[in-house]
């Protein structure tokens, strides 16, 4: 298998599922408890999530890093699409 292909399973493992980190991870400590949502995992190996704050955090796409959460749980995900215009700030 080449490393294209390793990564694309990777892709289809993580894109689109909701997540929490993994607790045991003291430089994840910050988004303990914070449902969020992989975006995409890059050829890195890392996948983007979006934790419902406007910007996109790249953690390795790992299941030491990441653990993903049941529908009930994903229910406290809020936010559909963090990039949406913030009126007050534009032009």
């Amino acid at each position: 298998m080449d490393r294209f292909t390793a990564k694309d399973d990777l892709r289809k493992q993580w894109i689109d599922q909701y997540v929490k980190v993994n607790d045991n991870r003291p430089e994840l400590k910050r988004f303990a408890g914070v449902i969020g949502r992989v975006v995409t995992v890059n050829y890195n190996g890392k996948a983007l999530v979006d934790f419902q704050d406007g910007a996109w955090y790249d953690i390795p796409a790992s299941e030491e890093y990441l653990v993903k959460v049941d529908a009930s749980e994903a229910a406290k995900y809020k936010n559909v699409n963090s990039a949406q215009v913030i009126p007050d700030k534009q032009g």
